[in-house]
Order: C-alpha cells, then structure tokens, then sequence
C-alpha cells in the first residue's frame, strides 16, 4: 500500500507521488462547467505555538490520508518547521515530525526521530503507535510487538490491542486476529474507529485468503469513513480477482494520484479499452518529472513496479523496481509486486531468493502462498 500499515493518524499509504509533480502542460476546456482540478482544502501553515501547531499538522495529515493528496504533507512540515529537527521540540510535534516522515517514506529518519522523542517521554502512545507501523513496514515483527506492548503500557488498551492484532495477523494468526478484531469492534466508540478496525480486518482477512470476507470489511470502513489508503487496498483486491468495473468504480471520486491513475489504467487495460495508454502516458510523465527533479527513485519504487509489470509487461524492469523498493518497505504488498515480476521475468532463482526472504521473516500470506 500500501500507504503502507493502519496506525491512529499515521497515513500507512503512503508511498504516492504529489499531485503537483505531473508536467505542467496547457488545458482547454470545453465548457465553463469543466472543473480542471480540485484544489486542496485551506491549512493554516502559520501556527504562533506548539499546541496551534499540533491540531493543524493533525489536520493536514489526516486531509493526506483520506485524499491520497500528499501536497498536504507538505502544509504539515511548514505548520511543524519552527519546530522540526529541534532536538528539544516538544514530543507531541516531534511524533507528528515523524509521521509525516513515515507517510512519505522516510522511514530511518522517522525511526530516529521516535527513538529520540520516545526517550523524552516514554508514555506517548501515539509515538509508539507510529514506531510498531515503522518496524511492521520493515519486517521487524518482533520489534513491532514490543512497541504494542509500549502503547498497552501508556494506557491506550485499544489501540495496543489493534496493534498487536495487526502483528499476529502478519505471522499468520489469522484466526486470532479475526476474533480479536470482531470484540474490539464491539467496544470501538465511534464510526472513526470502527472504520480503522474494519480496514484492519480486510487486511487480515486478506492475508487469510478469504477475499469475500475482506472485501465486505473494506467496504464497512469506507462506508464509515473514507480514505484514501483502504480504496487502494479495496481496488487491488478487485484488480487481483479480476473485478475491474467494480475497481474503477470504487476509484472514480479519488484524487488522481499516481497510485490512483496506475489502478485506473489497469482497470482499463484489463476491460480492452485503448484509453489506458493516455492514462499511462500521464503517469511516465509524472514519473520523469521526478527523475529530472532528482528524486531518490527508492522513494517510488513501488509505483515503477507496478507501471512496468501492470501496463508495460516489463517483467525484468518491473523486478529491478520491486527489489529497490524492498529495501524500503516490505508489506505483502510489496513481496506480492516481487514475485510477480519474477513469474513475469522467468526468474526462478529469484523467486527463490524470495521465498525464503519471506520464510526468514516469519511472513504468512495467502497471497503469496498462491504465487
């Protein structure tokens, strides 16, 4: 995603390129009624203290989350600059600092962040809650477990629980965590919880192989409340089983995002219609634009794969984008994208490789269980 992994406000997500580094070019519109773009809603990036800080990053990156738009990261770091990097910022900014790391994929910068602001107050739930996705989106499992159980120590029962869950459901205790989901969304307080925990339960469901299931829960949460990290993981369970109008559908009212624009172009590839090669032109584009701007291309390894394995049946350079975009984040996703592309590239010593880089983990995935 993913985005990426739930956490309370951390986008998991995360991972899509900005709205604003696709290639300028001139519009014509053909009515007074065409809407060219839908500007992001008003931030303020001016904040005179900590606390005025705090609610509008909270704003801007909750705004990231349900839009997919990370331009609103961006408002976030210029609400946070007086503070950012301050080694005696307060550790409520500090945590918010390294959310909006993580969202973008800054994952090492974001984990010392923590480690730092952690060490100042070893009670922030939410810093602990952000360190178990960190270590999660790096296969430390272990490591994700010990910051649950941080979280249960702050104080915050709920969220510890959902944490762990989501863990366990990562080494294969579907069935736990299934059950363990189904009571916390008993006792969830309201609709913006209960959206969280049913995207937790589509996942695990997922990982289970039980796609009807996990598509009814997405469904749950974005009927709650939608965002943009569970319509992704919604359209790629549509897109993986072959359900393209019912994915394009689900994707009509997003931003167009790469991440976005790349499941509408494959949508479009499967149903046969040419209009998916304007779609993929928009997205090369896109993505040279970031290249001529020096981007690190780790940072959107992921939306390379998938271009090269969804519409350009690119199997070899598809593979070199899934092991770069391995050594920054390894969600099932991102091991599904990689073994893809080896099927694709007739690799069977990476495949391997693969396969036990996943073993070594403790891993488990219907997903990849069928590949």
């Amino acid at each position: 995603m993913k985005l990426t992994a739930h956490c309370l406000i951390a986008l998991s997500l995360l991972h899509f390129a900005s709205l604003a580094s696709a290639v300028a070019k001139d519009i014509a519109p053909t009515s007074d009624r065409q809407v060219i773009e839908v500007l992001p809603q008003r931030v303020r990036t001016s904040a005179p203290t900590p606390e005025a800080a705090a609610l509008a990053a909270r704003q801007a990156i909750t705004l990231a989350r349900k839009t997919s738009d990370v331009r609103y990261l961006g408002r976030a770091q210029a609400t946070l600059q007086r503070w950012w990097d301050k080694a005696d910022a307060p550790v409520e900014l500090a945590v918010l600092q390294a959310t909006v790391q993580q969202s973008r994929h800054e994952f090492s910068a974001a984990k010392k962040t923590l480690v730092a602001a952690l060490a100042r107050d070893p009670k922030h739930a939410q810093g602990w809650l952000t360190l178990a996705t960190i270590e999660r989106l790096s296969g430390n499992y272990a490591g994700a477990l010990i910051a649950c159980a941080a979280v249960q120590r702050a104080g915050a029962v709920l969220y510890a629980s959902a944490c762990e869950l989501e863990t366990l459901s990562l080494q294969g205790r579907h069935d736990v965590a299934r059950s363990g989901l189904q009571a916390l969304l008993r006792s969830a307080p309201d609709a913006a919880n209960q959206a969280w925990l049913w995207s937790l339960a589509g996942e695990n469901e997922e990982r289970s192989g039980r796609d009807s299931t996990a598509l009814t829960a997405y469904k749950n949460s974005l009927t709650l409340a939608p965002d943009g990290y569970t319509v992704l993981s919604a359209a790629d369970l549509l897109l993986r089983t072959n359900q393209a109008a019912a994915a394009l559908e689900l994707l009509a009212r997003e931003p167009d995002s790469d991440a976005v624009l790349l499941r509408r172009a494959y949508a479009t590839k499967l149903q046969g219609k040419l209009v998916w090669q304007d779609i993929a032109k928009q997205i090369k584009e896109r993505i040279t634009a970031l290249d001529q701007r020096g981007d690190d291309p780790a940072t959107h390894a992921r939306e390379r794969a998938l271009m090269h394995l969804w519409l350009d049946a690119d199997g070899l350079r598809a593979l070199e984008s899934a092991k770069l975009n391995l050594m920054l984040q390894k969600e099932p996703f991102d091991w599904w994208l990689a073994l893809k592309s080896a099927q694709l590239a007739a690799q069977p010593a990476e495949i391997d490789s693969l396969k036990k880089q996943i073993a070594s983990l403790g891993l488990k995935d219907a997903r990849l269980d069928k590949l």
